[in-house]
């Protein structure tokens, strides 16, 4: 909203004073009789209709993105700029056979006074300072309507001093100083109509802007996660910057990790460009860092499987590979077998067909099973047997034990402590086993989970 306010204000201010200095210039070219000064009012004129169409454009402009204009309205400026050039042109023109008309017929030159030389000095600082405030506004919201507006009124300062020299010369007696400035100034019509032409074409017909591929591509690769990028497009709609890319991403990566890059990917791109709309689509691939058990996770990931105590052994010639699979529980052996013969093959199509594979079947637990804590009586019986396992080896300070009765059996939970330098692997051994003791005095358990933690400072 507040982009919108100074545009247009800079641009309702410019539609005042165009008026008053156009009138102002018209009617002391008439009463002299310079056609150059005639010249620079029609321009100053042409200005007026511009900045009227740049206050109505920036409007609409800055309106948000609807059903039928799904890149925003942005473009109606670049537009509205390609309109005001096709009226510079006509100028131009108009002014350059009323010129050569002049010189070939040896028009008197106008009679001179300090009046025009008094307008003109004060259209000089009036444009020097829209100039100025135009372009800060547009450099500040992006508008192309107001950088072309700006332009045009640097422009009328340079057609000022044209036109003063052409009454200079003029009153030296050149008779010709006049239609020379007037010729002047529409060739430097023209010239900004090139520029300006330029300019608004590259934009209408989605030319990046210089550097922005580069700058963006920076910018992408600069987030961690993005292994490269793929494909990169860039273009304007007004003051936005629109990039769309494909960026690789390592396949390792769940969901929500390849939603925080897209995130961090737009925060990027918003810090490089500004406003800035970015589309991006993850590819997925393959790491050279990607471990064998990497790769069979994400084929088991990929058909929907729930998958774990995946173990890999390279016998140098062979690969032995084997998986604990889960199934629904309620699944018939059959189709259970089937699931894993597909795994199999997808692992034997990634690794090649002499890849030894296993599967072990066994039923998925399910989510929410239900279930209520054991009697105390029930907790302290099992804690003790679990203290007297661990009594002389390297697990000790049994604690925090939690026995819970399920539809399937007990579930059981304790905390453990063991040396901090002792390895993970050493640390599983111990803690199995007594895990495996307990679950062969108490044949209702069902299942055991330990956490083991290093002492306390």
């Amino acid at each position: 909203m507040t982009s919108l306010h100074s545009k247009t204000s800079v641009a309702a201010i410019s539609i005042f004073v165009s008026g008053g200095m156009a009138a102002a210039k018209f009617a002391v070219g008439i009463a002299i009789g310079s056609l150059a000064l005639i010249s620079e009012a029609l321009h100053s004129s042409v200005d007026l209709i511009a900045t009227i169409i740049t206050w109505a454009v920036v409007r609409v402009s800055d309106k948000p993105a609807d059903d039928e204009h799904h890149y925003g309205h942005g473009k109606l400026e670049s537009i509205s700029a390609l309109g005001v050039t096709a009226l510079l042109y006509v100028l131009a023109g108009g002014i350059l056979v009323e010129s050569y008309s002049r010189l070939r017929e040896g028009t008197p030159p106008p009679s001179i006074s300090a009046v025009p030389f008094v307008v003109l000095v004060i259209d000089i600082v009036v444009n020097f300072w829209r100039a100025r405030a135009l372009h800060r506004a547009a450099r500040e919201t992006g508008s192309q309507a107001l950088a072309a507006d700006a332009l045009h009124f640097a422009s009328d300062v340079m057609g000022s001093f044209a036109v003063i020299a052409g009454l200079i010369l003029a009153a030296l007696g050149f008779w010709w100083g006049d239609a020379a400035a007037a010729a002047a100034v529409a060739v430097m019509i023209a010239l900004l109509g090139l520029r300006m032409a330029g300019s608004t074409v590259q934009t209408l017909v989605d030319r990046a802007p210089e550097g922005a591929h580069e700058k963006a591509t920076a910018a992408i690769r600069s987030v961690p996660g993005v292994i490269d990028v793929e494909r990169l497009r860039v273009r304007m709609v007004g003051a936005t910057t629109f990039i769309d890319t494909i960026a690789k991403v390592p396949r390792t990566y769940p969901i929500d990790r390849v939603e925080e890059i897209k995130r961090k990917a737009q925060a990027a791109v918003e810090t490089a460009f500004g406003d800035t709309d970015l589309t991006f689509t993850a590819v997925p691939v393959a790491r050279d860092n990607e471990t064998v058990r990497d790769r069979i996770m994400v084929i088991a990931h990929n058909s929907g499987l729930a998958v774990h105590h995946v173990t890999v052994h390279d016998l140098g010639a062979k690969l032995i590979v084997s998986i604990d699979l889960e199934v629904d529980a309620r699944m018939q052996l059959d189709a259970a077998h089937e699931v894993a013969n597909t795994l199999e093959r997808n692992i034997q199509e990634e690794f090649g067909a002499d890849v030894e594979v296993d599967v072990h079947i066994e039923p998925l637990e399910p989510e929410l099973p239900f279930g209520v804590d054991a009697a105390p009586e029930r907790v302290q019986t099992i804690a003790a047997a679990l203290i007297e396992y661990a009594a002389g080896g390297e697990i000790h300070d049994i604690h925090n034990v939690r026995v819970r009765d399920t539809e399937g059996g007990e579930i059981v939970n304790f905390h453990c402590r063991a040396a901090p330098s002792m390895s993970v692997i050493k640390v599983h051994e111990h803690v199995d086993a007594i895990e495996r003791k307990l679950r062969r005095a108490f044949p209702s358990v069902k299942r055991v989970i330990s956490h083991a933690e290093p002492p306390r400072a």
